[in-house]
């Protein structure tokens, strides 16, 4: 068997995972948004936003839950949800997922639906609403796994860094 080919399980992640999470999410982050190079404008971002300290407070705050794909070697993958956050579409539902990061080499391996599936079931069993997300607008390939997976359009907002705004989509799941 190869790496790739042994089943990851899903599990809610620990404080031992935050480095794993930060470096994970710096990888994912980075070669999804930063295609022609690296400046510091997003490098400042990044680097200030995706710390182990930064996951740590998360998994403090009863608010947050974040679930971890593991495979033989480490975490290939993560979902973060957050309960408490108003869409930026309206609606009813105030629960995000504000982070899905799948690390590139292990994506369409079943990672991400199981990740997916296991945040849905999350929002269930803490009884939150049927969760939504944004998505840069020019990710065509995440918006197209979302809306095949039971998300829908619900509208535009923008994703600030400094003063800086890019587009995303809103997508919120159809129901739990």
């Amino acid at each position: 068997m190869t790496p790739s080919s042994i089943p990851a399980a899903i599990r809610p992640a620990g404080m031992d995972d935050c480095s794993s999470l930060a470096a994970l999410s710096i990888e994912v982050w980075t070669g999804t948004y930063l295609r022609n190079g690296i400046n510091g404008h997003f490098a400042d971002y990044v680097l200030d936003h995706y710390t182990p300290a930064h996951f740590a407070e998360a998994l403090q705050n009863p608010a947050e839950q974040l679930l971890v794909s593991q495979n033989r070697d480490g975490i290939d993958g993560y979902i973060r949800v957050s309960h408490g956050r108003p869409s930026p579409a309206g609606g009813a539902s105030h629960t995000e997922i504000s982070t899905f990061y799948v690390q590139p080499r292990h994506q369409g391996h079943g990672i991400g639906i199981r990740l997916l599936q296991a945040g849905l079931q999350l929002c269930r069993s803490n009884g939150w609403d049927a969760p939504w997300l944004t998505s840069n607008s020019e990710n065509s390939r995440a918006i197209s796994f979302y809306l095949r997976n039971g998300f829908e359009h619900a509208g535009l907002t923008g994703f600030r860094i400094n003063d800086a705004e890019y587009v995303n989509d809103v997508l919120q799941y159809r129901s739990l």
